[in-house]
């Protein structure tokens, strides 16, 4: 299963904010964020983006609004919005992809599937300073192959 980026860059902040209102009180994830490449790590194969930027707007206990901007290794730019109620239960992302998000202690974990048995398990965390979130991924094509990486987003 090829990773989307626009989905993976949504999915590490979608959990932070889906996590409930103590996290929608408190706003950390609302505004812009930008992939950081020289601090990430790719699954073998994968491609690298050129760029990626997600920008969330509105962050409730009842909603998510958000937008994701991509730049594509061959230059094209795409950009997604996503509008979603933010309840814990998994819900579909695209027209294959389905994704549910939790707050388990201080980590925030999204699980997306895919149509013919891949995952995608992320664990996010926020730097102290909430300028800085990791995401350590596990990416299972479904037929046994399993890869690892990080992504690590700033905020802009």
């Amino acid at each position: 299963m090829r990773r989307l980026w626009a989905i993976e860059a949504i999915a590490g902040l979608c959990a932070a904010l889906a996590a409930g209102p103590a996290w929608a009180d408190t706003s950390a994830f609302v505004g812009r964020w930008h992939w950081n490449p020289a601090q990430s790590t790719m699954p073998p194969g994968e491609p690298m983006p050129d760029d990626l930027t997600t920008e969330f707007s509105r962050a409730d206990s009842s909603r998510l609004t958000w937008s994701a901007t991509i730049v594509t290794p061959q230059g094209r730019r795409d950009v997604e919005a996503f509008d979603l109620a933010a309840d814990g239960e998994f819900h579909p992302i695209s027209s294959e992809t389905t994704a549910t998000f939790r707050l388990t202690g201080d980590a925030l974990q999204v699980t997306f599937k895919g149509p013919t048995g891949q995952s995608d398990a992320v664990t996010c965390t926020l730097s102290a300073d909430q300028k800085v979130m990791t995401c350590r991924g596990v990416l299972n094509e479904g037929n046994g192959r399993i890869a690892n990486y990080v992504d690590v987003y700033d905020r802009v």
